[in-house]
């Protein structure tokens, strides 16, 4: 080398990664941590707050804030899919079929942000929704033996499990600390009605394209970068 030559190593950029680690850590953690409490109408500001960190820095690791939710709940997602895989294991349809209810309905109760996960779509991050269209189709074989065993009235239709969430997440938001076991009620009182026998004809269930675009608006905004406030 070269007197006077720069240093080939990385002993100078490796500290940055590892800050940069460190920082997408944090930065997570705090989402979580946030998101878990508040749902996910919480600011980019709140989580920049509990992680200690600028907002620019945040924007910089997560560009929007839909990255960001596919970040924090990837894991939750998982940990939903595998509790429909496990429904399927179950030798009793219909034990199978409510206890997968009971499964995703508490943990949007443990989880604010996790509740309205369940109620929205995120395009953009395709892994999470990679892993929630695995688990839709995990439901739809899941309702076709509870069914198929005489247990599931025949108008229960795949949207319904949508709207159970849509419906649980709406009464764990109003509900909250001041009767934080109420969503119970209401699951128990639902999974009553889906029996069989019908006891009378059900309204139309929204179409597919409905649904969906009902799930889109849902969504958390697509925040744009913010411009560099030095406080990273």
């Amino acid at each position: 080398m070269k007197p006077g030559a720069p240093p080939t190593d990385n002993t100078t950029a490796q500290p940055l990664r590892s800050d940069a680690e460190r920082n997408r850590g944090r930065i997570i953690a705090a989402a979580r941590t946030v998101f878990g409490r508040d749902g996910l109408n919480a600011s980019m500001a709140s989580v920049a707050r509990e992680a200690g960190v600028g907002i620019a820095t945040i924007f910089r690791r997560f560009p929007s804030k839909e990255e960001l939710v596919a970040a924090v709940f990837s894991d939750r997602m998982d940990a939903y899919a595998d509790a429909v895989a496990a429904a399927l294991d179950d030798p009793d349809p219909w034990h199978g079929f409510t206890g997968y209810i009971e499964t995703a309905c508490a943990m949007q109760a443990a989880d604010y942000g996790f509740a309205d996960v369940l109620t929205m779509t995120f395009p953009t991050a395709k892994a999470l929704e990679k892993r929630r269209d695995e688990a839709y189709e995990a439901m739809v074989r899941l309702i076709d033996r509870a069914k198929a065993a005489g247990r599931l009235r025949e108008d229960f239709h795949p949207s319904d499990l949508v709207l159970i969430h849509m419906a649980n997440a709406g009464v764990v938001n109003a509900t909250g600390e001041a009767a934080p076991d109420a969503w119970r009620r209401v699951v128990a009182l639902l999974i009553q009605s889906f029996e069989a026998p019908a006891r009378g004809p059900l309204p139309d269930s929204p179409d597919h394209a409905a649904l969906y675009k009902a799930m889109l608006r849902a969504g958390p905004a697509d925040i744009p970068a913010a411009e560099p406030d030095g406080s990273d």
